[in-house]
């Protein structure tokens, strides 16, 4: 039986490239509902979706105003259904065809969180400096306060078993939700899975809204839930707490040599 995956798509102006995203996201054969939160756009966004909200698998949700890619994930995780569910931007970044990848990791019963990582491809281009070296640097800092191995830590595809991401007690707003979400993974001990992925970076003209108060706000948050306020911890499986695909690395970048330099240890995005 194939997995039910959902799709929340946090939105804000994105009215050049929403329609064409989500055409993209209802042709992967696994996605049986994609839940789109607008989030207080003020350009043609809110039409649109009111025109695709008449399809059979689209869910649209509103705010009646910008309250931050955060605060839309966790409107739209009121609505999902699915088995598992994954975060897409609304932009053309990242591409829906890399659904099938991630899937098939939690093919593994012990695998609950998959995230798409950009780096483990090598052809994939580079943001800018400044956005790619924010990226490494917020997944260094990861690395480093949690003792884990992760290779993108602010991409958008971070996929969970449904349940999971319900039961963590998110807070974030904005940005932040890449760090919060993360962070809580890992204070539970659970094992984050990286597959690689497709990526096509655009330009802050091109309606990027990642800016540097963005990345101070994540390495903060990256402190924060792990001095000062931390769950009562889970269960932890034994092992390393972060992992690769393995037999993706090795399809998509080929030999062994490149699965030993990823085994331990763009950022560009967030």
């Amino acid at each position: 039986m194939r997995a039910c995956l959902s799709v929340i798509v946090p939105a804000h102006n994105e009215a050049r490239t929403i329609e064409r995203l989500i055409e993209r996201v209802l042709a992967s054969p696994a996605v049986c509902e994609v839940v789109v939160v607008d989030d207080g756009s003020d350009d043609d966004t809110k039409e649109i979706l009111e025109r695709l909200a008449r399809l059979p698998k689209v869910k649209v949700v509103s705010h009646d105003r910008n309250r931050g890619k955060g605060a839309a994930i966790r409107s739209g995780m009121q609505h999902v259904t699915g088995e598992f569910v994954i975060i897409q931007d609304a932009d053309l970044e990242y591409d829906p065809a890399d659904y099938e990848v991630i899937l098939r990791e939690f093919e593994h019963p012990d695998v609950s969180v998959v995230y798409g990582s950009r780096r483990l491809l090598k052809t994939n281009p580079m943001s800018s400096l400044t956005f790619y070296m924010g990226g490494v640097t917020l997944s260094w800092l990861t690395n480093l306060l949690y003792g884990t191995r992760i290779t993108d830590a602010p991409t958008c595809y971070k996929a969970f078993r449904t349940g999971l991401l319900k039961s963590l007690p998110l807070t974030c707003n904005g940005f932040e939700f890449c760090p919060e979400v993360t962070a809580r993974i890992l204070n539970r001990g659970i094992r984050i899975r990286e597959v690689a992925i497709t990526y096509h970076p655009r330009t802050v003209r091109e309606g990027k809204k990642v800016s540097w108060k963005d990345g101070v706000k994540a390495f903060w948050t990256l402190f924060k839930y792990r001095f000062l306020e931390r769950e009562t911890p889970h269960p932890s499986p034994p092992g390393p707490l972060s992992t690769s695909g393995e037999g993706e690395k090795e399809d998509r970048q080929g030999g062994e040599g490149e699965k030993e330099d990823r085994q331990g240890g763009e950022g560009g995005k967030g």
